[in-house]
């Protein structure tokens, strides 16, 4: 009976996480590319070009630097933006900029993929790195790549789509 009963959860389990428009293995596959692409072009990783951090708010870090580029996935060239969020609360920009190991909290990416993707949404996909470029997980083991919070009251996308036109805080010029 007890096996009967796991076996169920663990395909409840299963069935939920195929619903989940993030977290796929075609998901973490393609932030993989994301990744090769932001650390070919020093965006990430040891000897990343710097910019001036500027203070910043959760969920992303107290000091961030904030990079606006296009990059090529497989034949698609899109918007790429890239965060370092860097921490704890209280880092100052020159410690940021000193000891971005010590700082460094993650990397928060969109890149807008080929049209049809996600249309209500413009197309974005949403990936969180660690610092290591290993893909960030929700407390169950989700990883954070793909269309993150889709649907949710919470995450990527209900956060970003309080932003305007192109889901972009800190700038408009994006927009489809």
């Amino acid at each position: 009976m007890i096996s009967v009963v796991l076996a169920v959860a663990l395909a409840g389990n299963a069935a939920q996480a195929q619903d989940m428009p993030f977290g796929s293995q075609a998901d973490a596959d393609y932030a993989k590319l994301i990744w090769d692409v932001m650390k070919a072009n020093k965006l990430v990783g040891p000897g990343m070009i710097r910019s001036t951090p500027y203070e910043g708010t959760d969920p992303h870090g107290m000091m961030l630097e904030t990079f606006y580029t296009k990059a090529t996935i497989g034949d698609h060239e899109g918007d790429l933006i890239v965060k370092r969020n860097f921490g704890p609360e209280g880092v100052t920009a020159d410690q940021a900029l000193r000891e971005p190991e010590k700082h460094l909290g993650a990397y928060t990416v969109m890149f807008r993929r080929e049209a049809g993707y996600d249309p209500e949404d413009k197309d974005w996909f949403w990936v969180k790195y660690l610092p290591d470029g290993a893909l960030d997980k929700t407390p169950d083991g989700m990883a954070l790549a793909g269309q993150v919070a889709k649907g949710m009251d919470e995450g990527c996308i209900a956060c970003h789509k309080s932003a305007g036109d192109d889901m972009v805080f800190t700038s408009d010029h994006l927009a489809n």
